[in-house]
């Protein structure tokens, strides 16, 4: 990025946006108390531990420990520098950078740059050229119009065995980053040849809108060629935590309140040609528990819209199962009648009538009512009673009363029963349920002993553990507290010459100290892009920790003596380590200067 980004422009840009409302962009948070809490978008948890001080514009995981400002989040989440960071909040703020900065492009990663090359490539031959006449002829039968094809950056494959190997190497990438990429197919004797080939080629791009790798359709009708070829898994690219269109659909879920969940692109497509822009497909492969998650981090609403023929239906059911086992969703299903895909209904019926389908999604439970209903001969009555037992073991799982009464008394009426008698099965299926949850809890119980003693001798656990309950950090972080947010408390201590006893802790007092001279304007959030990242962490600990403002010199004084007890104490365990040496050599000269060491350190912390 050409030229230094101003202090004075780096404030304004962070003062012009809640921290809030862009994680709320990548993040699904629900204010508890003055926090903000959300799923943690760095790791996969499936309770939240990721937190948003809204007072303060900090975020925090405390599971994974990342924390920071605004910019920090996006240089994590988007993978940016500091400046592409300013740069993009600037964007969010529509703030203009100043003149001489911002001027260079994100750098990529070699990879990520040739598969954006390669996009761009395919949909310049698509859109311009004479190679690409015959895909544009087969986008335009399938009503894909020019709006569409620049949205989805769809392209096209000429039927050329090495037409893309050519134009990169015409770029300068080297046969090594070619061969991995995932773009080629290799023959026996090494030679590398276009894997997409007479393909119109949509890309699959990450939650940040980079493309990862490709899914290619035949234009051909020829049955003996694969209908799709999809890109193999790279470094950049797992199918399993892909969902086609993400990066588009997160910006419409606050207007449309939800996502929508696909098959397939087409589907995708199809919905967005509706006016729906919160569609996602996860490729027409079984969902995924990293992709449920994903779902979940973002928004609680999903509206799953399956192929309404069985096969689709049955996936449909999986899926809420899976949907299940993470708490926290609003769950709508749609099921499309004639045995459509939402790229057909749409076709047929036009795009107002999917919009009320989509409206008047159904509840989880009423659709595995449905669908079971219709396994059953409801008029044999042997049938009706198995079918009502099934019914009860779905409603039982229920942790809402006033669903469980809507859905006995629905069941009343259509299997002619009394809600009392149902009402008595119920509650017998509850038991039941409960005494096999209890079990399953307790085997598991017994599975993960295990794995917590596991966790426990982990570093990074162990480290905050401690950090969390040890008295000489909690003396440290309320002291660097009160040195930066106290000019009167920096000023006494100062004044007494202390130096904090921690090379982090007075790497940043020292910072803060620069800080003050260096710019008129201080605050927490303009600090934290002047200091290091490796001691950044620190500053944000200390002011998730909500400290209060208010104090004493007695209780700096306090503190000041805590720590330098802790360091005699610190200096007792090394001499007692040496005593026992000293006694295991018989070095009885030793064992007397090491004896009087201790003798003077306990009369100092008397």
């Amino acid at each position: 990025m050409a030229g230094r980004i101003p202090e004075s422009f780096i404030n304004e840009v962070s003062n012009a946006v809640n921290i809030v409302d862009v994680i709320s962009q990548y993040v699904s948070l629900e204010k508890k108390g003055k926090d903000y809490i959300g799923l943690c978008p760095f790791h996969q948890e499936k309770t939240p531990s990721f937190t948003v001080s809204e007072n303060k514009q900090f975020f925090k995981c405390f599971g994974c420990g990342k924390g920071g400002n605004v910019f920090k989040f996006l240089m994590y989440q988007e993978n940016l520098t500091f400046p592409e960071s300013v740069k993009r909040v600037a964007e969010l703020a529509n703030i203009s950078m100043p003149n001489g900065v911002g001027t260079k492009s994100t750098t990529l990663s070699p990879l990520l740059k040739m598969y954006q090359d390669a996009t761009e490539f395919y949909h310049h031959i698509l859109l311009t050229t004479k190679a690409g006449e015959k895909g544009l002829t087969y986008a335009k039968n399938r009503d894909l119009n020019e709006d569409i094809l620049n949205h989805f950056q769809i392209g096209y494959a000429p039927d050329n065995d090495q037409i893309l190997l050519t134009f990169l190497k015409q770029q300068g990438y080297e046969d090594d980053l070619l061969q991995r990429s995932g773009l080629f197919v290799e023959s026996k004797d090494g030679q590398l040849f276009d894997r997409f080939r007479d393909r119109l080629m949509f890309p699959l791009m990450n939650e940040t809108g980079r493309t990862i790798a490709f899914s290619g359709r035949r234009i051909s009708d020829d049955p003996e060629i694969a209908k799709y070829v999809n890109s193999p898994e790279t470094e950049i690219f797992t199918k399993s935590k892909l969902l086609y269109h993400l990066s588009e659909a997160k910006k419409a879920v606050r207007d449309e309140g939800h996502l929508i969940l696909y098959e397939g692109y087409m589907d995708v497509i199809a919905a967005y040609k509706a006016g729906i822009r919160s569609g996602v497909a996860s490729m027409g492969t079984s969902l995924t528990s990293e992709q449920v998650y994903i779902l979940r981090r973002i928004t609680p609403n999903v509206i799953i819209n399956y192929d309404g023929d069985n096969p689709g239906i049955h996936a449909a059911e999986r899926a809420i199962t899976l949907f299940n086992q993470v708490a926290g969703f609003n769950l709508g299903i749609v099921v499309l009648p004639d045995n459509l895909d939402p790229d057909e209904y749409v076709k047929k019926y036009g795009k107002e009538k999917y919009q009320n389908e989509v409206e008047g999604a159904l509840a989880p439970t009423k659709f595995l009512l449905q669908r079971t209903a219709l396994k059953y001969n409801l008029h044999n009555e042997r049938e009706k009673l198995a079918y009502v037992n099934d019914a009860i073991a779905l409603i039982a799982s229920l942790n809402d009363p006033v669903a469980s009464d809507i859905y006995i008394n629905d069941l009343a009426k259509e299997a002619n029963v009394t809600i009392e008698s149902l009402k008595v099965s119920l509650l017998r299926e509850q038991r039941k349920q409960r005494r096999v949850q209890q079990r399953r809890n307790q085997n598991q119980i017994s599975l993960q002993l295990p794995e917590v003693n596991s966790t426990l001798n982990n570093d990074a656990v162990i480290t905050e553990n401690k950090e969390t309950a040890n008295p000489k950090t909690k003396s440290l972080q309320r002291l660097l507290y009160l040195f930066i947010h106290s000019e009167e408390a920096r000023d006494y201590l100062l004044e007494n010459n202390f130096l904090f006893p921690d090379q982090e802790y007075a790497a940043i007092a020292e910072k803060w100290l620069e800080y003050l001279r260096k710019d008129q304007t201080h605050t927490i959030q303009g600090f934290m892009n002047f200091v290091p990242s490796d001691i950044e962490g620190i500053i944000v600990n200390i002011e998730m920790a909500d400290m209060p403002a208010d104090y004493s010199k007695q209780e700096i004084d306090d503190q000041v003596k805590a720590l330098e007890i802790n360091k005699i104490d610190e200096q007792l365990s090394k001499l007692q380590l040496s005593l026992k040496e000293a006694q295991r050599k018989n070095d009885n000269d030793e064992l007397l200067k090491i004896t009087q060491k201790i003798i003077e350190l306990k009369r100092l912390k008397s």
